[in-house]
């Protein structure tokens, strides 16, 4: 017998298999996920500066947008080497929408223009809520809503939308779970409008993955205004509409399902194609993905209440 053997230790007990018996829910946190762009395309030398830059710069902006509690008080935090993600009571998730993901994106714009180009730190951040496991120990934050967060961070949309904004500009592109937006945001709760975010179905490049959630931009720039960015279908689905509201009525005619549009009570026209290949139509006061299916066409555009919009495909995450 091996001397290491210690026959008093108690063996780690299986736990019960699914379905078989009721157990208490493990406690509901937020979880926030951030990730660096494009860090592989750095020389591998910089990669521990922006490794050990991402917590310091996250620290900065909790304290500065007044709830330095929630990184104070983080759980089971995890450097993911190019990112960082924890949990945190899930009563400040307004706060972390707003103000926080507008203060994240202030002193990541500091950060970079004081970094006089040798390394820009442009962020991913994907925001959730569910019941994961915090025992206190290091191992905790296991659970679906984990492994959720991250493959929201991974996704396309997400992904379009902070490569197609200028690096000058826009340092923050941020998706939150439809969970985390029925909570805190459609429940008036956080400080921002309904309008700000923009519905789209999350998936992720060879993973079996596909969630409707919410792209949310503070600071959106470049090509997000370029109309071009809807691609010529979408456009050409637009003049069509005009030249058809422009043409004189005929009482017997029936417009084209195809290239009908909702309007906001403002007579924009807020229309697009999101990544994925579903049309959204957006209005005023709500948003919505037309379709069954979050499959489709891995090239498309997004288009939100503000104007924005994105072009992007299966490799969009990289410029």
């Amino acid at each position: 017998m091996s001397e290491h053997f210690q026959p008093h230790l108690p063996l780690p007990q299986a736990t019960a298999a699914p379905y078989t018996r009721s157990r208490p829910l493990p406690p509901y946190r937020g979880i926030v996920a951030v990730d660096a762009k494009d860090f592989t395309g750095y020389p591998a030398i910089e990669h521990d500066l922006i490794s050990r830059a991402i917590p310091q710069l996250l620290a900065r902006s909790f304290e500065r947008a007044g709830i330095a509690d929630v990184w104070n008080d983080r759980r089971f935090p995890d450097s993911t080497g190019d990112g960082f993600v924890f949990g945190f009571d899930p009563t400040a998730m307004p706060f972390v929408i707003h103000p926080w993901l507008s203060t994240l994106q202030e002193v990541l714009t500091e950060f970079n223009v004081h970094s006089m180009g040798a390394v820009r730190i442009r962020l991913r951040v994907s925001l959730h809520i569910g019941p994961v496991t915090d025992s206190g120990e290091r191992e905790d934050g296991k659970g679906t809503p984990r492994n959720d967060t991250h493959r929201l961070l991974d996704s396309r949309p997400v992904k379009a939308m902070l490569a197609a904004s200028s690096e000058n500009v826009t340092q923050v592109a941020a998706i939150l779970s439809d969970r985390c937006h029925q909570d805190a945001v459609e429940s008036g709760y956080t400080g921002r409008h309904l309008d700000y975010f923009t519905e789209v179905p999350a998936t992720v490049e060879g993973k079996s993955f596909a969630q409707r959630a919410w792209l949310y931009v503070p600071a959106p720039s470049g090509t997000l205004y370029d109309r071009r960015i809807l691609g010529d279908q979408v456009i050409e689905d637009q003049e069509a509409q005009r030249a058809h509201e422009d043409s004189p009525r005929d009482p017997g005619h029936v417009a084209d399902p195809r290239t009908v549009t909702n309007r906001a009570d403002n007579g924009n026209v807020n229309t697009g194609t999101v990544h994925g290949g579903q049309s959204v139509n957006n209005t005023r006061t709500n948003t919505h993905v037309a379709g069954d299916q979050f499959g489709g066409s891995k090239a498309g555009t997004v288009h939100g209440t503000q104007g924005d919009t994105v072009r992007g495909d299966k490799n969009s995450g990289h410029r």
